[in-house]
């Protein structure tokens, strides 16, 4: 079978269709133009449904061709089945009945161009007064439906002419012409192909012309510039398209005449070439135009969901179900302990946190929400309950492919709450909303709805990561309530993060947390550190909690040096990378929770040390902070950590009046005034955080510069 008439324009064989009689030149072009905008004279805008006409059209074209094209049915004298079926539908589409004399005259005039007026210029003319009470896309479909009539007839009586010998008696006692369109097809294959290629041009051209008709004027005018080209370019336009249907017709009926001869040049026709950079010029304004208008349409949307979140609601189902598109034959929300599809109704009255993130969320985040959520469902109570709802961004300028589609399917799978369906029915306009209001960027963001749908956090993804189900109902007078109730404690930085640790806080031992990616430095350390708690007689662990693993490069290292320390005993580790993870983005969220609240933190203990740490991480080396019970003794970088061990014999003589942890912080706070480590802090624009305006260094006290910075850096975002 052939292809179908309205598939995507293809280049012509290279045969020349038509005599040079009827080449044009520019000039010869721009003089057509002049006589045939003034027949233009416009009465019937709106009389038939030129849409309708055309499909009807395009369908007759689609099956004139393959009843000629396809050999194996015309040689078997049978009609195809498929075919029949189709012939059968196409019946059931009225062709209105006060087109039908205007298309009957059309055909004619089409049909015996060399009999009455012998020039296909003279025919194009006469047809534009014919039809000059009609609109230009009118005038265009009512010669294509003419042109497809005389088509399909020719495909027609070329496969009754070959069903049998009497049907060819007849076609031949009538003096027929159009058989001919079969020995043609058998003995010049090409210059078929050149007749298919030159009317699916015309048929985009005439898509295009009645797509620019269908445009609603609501949100589009002459005042956009690429509309206003393309309404001066569409009488040119229907010129060209009508012009290349006569030229067709001509062609047809010239068959007997030309059938046999051989193809002498390869110059492409006048009619292909002028078609296809016409297409090409209306397609790109179409394109043009389409953009503006979807952008009008999401400007207006995005009003219209603006108000929706300001006004107050009964329940969150509205707000819900303006996020999605719907399909009315899946539900929009997938659970995954059922592994069925639900309709939004099951999170009415419910508080609803949006984990809102693109497909590459990190397994390790969606680990750690899993044990905080079911944590909630073990330990809390029911007025405490809340559901979870994973919104996967996408970004709609790339078409989505198999291999999205797989990683999708991947997250979903691991996702123990409620996931969107698919990621085409999030709208385009909620997408432009949560980056603009809700501030998303790259990394993933939770943003809680109320029962009655009302925003009451922007992002409680830090919350979440900080204080786990205990921030419920995770607003951001709870967040401040909870800032309030830390100090800085090991019991606080660590979080349950390995029971281990809390079982020797219980027992008071003095436990060193330490970090960095340098294995000699590590070394060094762990050993001097040992020496000096054999020598001082205390019960001291010491734990490996690796670096901030924001990237594979640095996961890969960490994991290195894990390998070593395990195998020289050097210390205790985590061998599971999601509790570094863990750590370290925890960390990062108290950070950023901090700044979230919008507070003064220049005077604030606590967030100087969490800087300290941070800033430890970004230099590399390594670092170490010393605690007893859930008290810090000190927090330091490599170099003056190191040296206060080095340096016992120097302080060890005041352990015995002020004790071991007073000593230590004395020498090492002495030293850290010595070797002055400043800060460096990271603000991603991947980030939801709002840069702070002046922030502090923790070392030195003085305003921090700030500088801007790209990175195409191999980055996974948590």
């Amino acid at each position: 079978m052939s292809q179908p008439i309205n598939a995507a324009s293809s280049s012509a064989s290279g045969l020349v269709i038509k005599s040079d009689r009827s080449k044009l030149t520019l000039v010869d072009e721009d003089s057509m133009m002049k006589q045939i905008q003034a027949t233009d004279a416009p009465k019937h805008a709106q009389q038939f449904n030129v849409r309708t006409l055309l499909n009807f059209v395009q369908d007759i074209l689609t099956l004139a061709t393959s009843l000629v094209a396809d050999t194996t049915y015309l040689r078997a004298g049978q009609p195809d089945p498929q075919l029949e079926e189709k012939s059968r539908s196409l019946n059931r589409i009225p062709i209105l009945k006060e087109m039908k004399s205007v298309v009957d005259r059309i055909a004619r005039e089409i049909s015996f161009t060399d009999l009455v007026r012998g020039n296909d210029d003279d025919t194009t003319l006469a047809l534009f007064k014919m039809l000059s009470s009609y609109s230009w896309e009118a005038k265009l479909v009512l010669t294509m439906a003419a042109f497809a009539l005389n088509y399909a007839e020719s495909c027609l009586v070329a496969q009754a002419y070959s069903s049998g010998a009497f049907s060819k008696s007849m076609a031949l006692l009538k003096k027929m012409r159009r058989p001919f369109l079969l020995e043609l097809i058998e003995t010049s294959k090409p210059r078929f192909d050149a007749l298919i290629n030159l009317i699916r041009v015309m048929m985009d051209v005439t898509n295009s012309v009645v797509d620019f008709k269908e445009l609603p004027s609501i949100y589009i005018s002459t005042e956009v510039p690429s509309f206003q080209d393309a309404l001066n370019f569409i009488p040119k336009a229907v010129y060209r398209t009508i012009r290349s249907i006569v030229a067709c017709g001509t062609w047809i009926n010239n068959l007997p005449k030309i059938g046999h001869e051989p193809s002498t040049t390869t110059d492409e026709p006048w009619e292909m070439s002028k078609l296809r950079s016409t297409y090409e010029y209306l397609n790109e304004k179409l394109s043009f135009c389409r953009e503006h208008i979807e952008e009008k349409i999401i400007d207006e949307a995005y009003i219209m969901l603006l108000n929706l979140y300001d006004k107050i609601h009964f329940d969150n189902t509205r707000i819900l179900k303006a996020m999605f598109d719907f399909n009315k034959d899946v539900d929009p929300l997938f659970h995954g302990p059922t592994n069925k599809n639900v309709k939004i109704d099951v999170l009415r009255r419910k508080t609803v946190l949006l984990l809102i993130s693109g497909l590459d969320i990190s397994s390790d985040a969606v680990t750690i929400l899993e044990q905080i959520y079911g944590e909630s469902r073990i330990y809390g109570r029911m007025e405490n309950l809340y559901e979870v709802v994973w919104i996967p961004v996408v970004d709609h300028t790339v078409a989505y492919s198999e291999e999205m589609h797989n990683q999708f399917e991947t997250v979903q799978r691991a996702i123990p709450w409620y996931t969107v369906h698919h990621p085409a029915m999030i709208k385009k306009v909620v997408i432009r909303f949560m980056k603009e209001i809700w501030h998303f960027r790259m990394k993933p963001i939770l943003v809680v709805l109320d029962p009655q749908g009302k925003v009451v956090c922007p992002n409680a993804f830090h919350m979440m990561l900080v204080w786990g189900s205990i921030a419920f109902p995770f607003t951001s007078l709870r967040q401040e309530a909870l800032w309030k109730e830390e100090t800085w404690r090991l019991d606080f930085l660590v979080n349950g993060i390995d029971s281990s640790i809390l079982h020797w806080m219980d027992e008071g031992k003095y436990i060193f947390l330490y970090g960095g990616d340098d294995i000699e430095w590590i070394r060094m350390f762990t050993s001097t550190a040992k020496s000096v708690a054999q020598a001082e007689r205390i019960q001291l662990e010491m734990v490996y909690v690796g670096v901030g693993v924001g990237n594979s490069t640095k996961r890969a290292k960490v994991e290195q040096v894990i390998s070593a320390i395990t195998v020289e005993r050097l210390s205790y580790v985590w061998h599971d990378m999601t509790m570094t993870w863990f750590f370290w983005t925890r960390l990062e969220s108290m950070f950023l929770s901090k700044i979230q609240l919008g507070k003064n933190h220049h005077d604030d203990p606590l967030m100087q040390e969490i800087k300290k740490l941070l800033s430890y991480d970004k230099e590399g080396g390594g670092w170490a902070l010393l605690g007893r019970g859930s008290n810090v003794v000190a927090n330091g970088h490599s170099t003056t950590v190191l040296q206060t061990l080095l340096d016992h014999h120097i302080w060890k003589q005041d352990v015995t009046v002020k004790g071991f942890d007073i000593s230590f912080k004395e020498y090492h706070d002495k030293l850290h005034q010595t070797y002055h480590h400043c800060c460096q802090f990271d603000f991603p624009t991947t980030s939801s955080a709002t840069t702070p305006h002046r922030f502090i260094c923790p070392h030195c006290a003085r305003a921090m510069d700030k500088f801007i910075t790209f990175s195409c850096c191999d980055h996974e975002t948590p």
